[in-house]
């Protein structure tokens, strides 16, 4: 960890959520960004290096970010529920590292999907600043629409090559909302030898 990672134990809806708080290094934060991991039966964690370059990339432009283990995962207590209890799990350290200022959120694949959903339970009372979701797992869950207003605020990054969620997928959920996606030429799922370039994108968003 770097000196500017702080440990977080969060309080969730069936128990205690581990955190890490990673923060600029001049200390002065724009807002706060929360970050989903991928799936919890599959290794997906906080540690997850997609997961930790979208922190760097919201840190290098000026945000707090927080990345959080779902339900189960590392010290996070109770047991994965196949996505309504992860969004809830969200929208608990949601509640207490940003009750109030800007907000970010962001995810990665099954994160993707349990962010799409916050965010729609969220609705106008909390709409994020920005929106960023990486390998969307479009073709395994049902992905919650984005709202038309919050599309300017949105990125939606994807692999061309993508194994594990095909890019046509992507595109189907995306289509009748008039949603524009990024595709990586080349790139699969967990963005091997692309993660400079997806922090450059996220960084170049963030900062738009």
């Amino acid at each position: 960890m770097s000196p500017t990672t702080r440990t977080l134990s969060l309080q969730g809806q069936v128990g205690q959520i581990e955190a890490l708080l990673d923060e600029p290094v001049d200390g002065a934060a724009q807002g706060t960004a929360v970050i989903a991991h991928p799936h919890p039966l599959f290794g997906g964690t906080l540690h997850n290096k997609v997961v930790q370059t979208l922190a760097r990339a919201f840190v290098q432009s000026g945000w707090r970010a927080v990345r959080f283990n779902f339900r189960g995962v590392g010290a996070s207590e109770g047991s994965y529920d196949e996505g309504p209890g992860e969004a809830l799990d969200m929208q608990q350290v949601i509640t207490q590292v940003a009750p109030t200022g800007p907000l970010a959120l962001a995810g990665f694949s099954f994160g993707a999907f349990v962010t799409s959903h916050v965010v729609q339970a969220l609705g106008h009372q909390r709409p994020p600043h920005r929106l960023v979701l990486v390998g969307t797992a479009a073709s395994r869950f049902e992905v919650a629409p984005v709202a038309p207003e919050l599309h300017e605020r949105c990125l939606v990054l994807h692999g061309e090559q993508d194994d594990t969620v095909p890019l046509a997928s992507v595109l189907d959920w995306a289509r009748p909302q008039s949603l524009p996606i990024t595709v990586i030429p080349g790139c699969e799922h967990f963005f091997h030898g692309q993660l400079p370039l997806l922090k450059s994108l996220v960084v170049r968003h963030l900062r738009t």
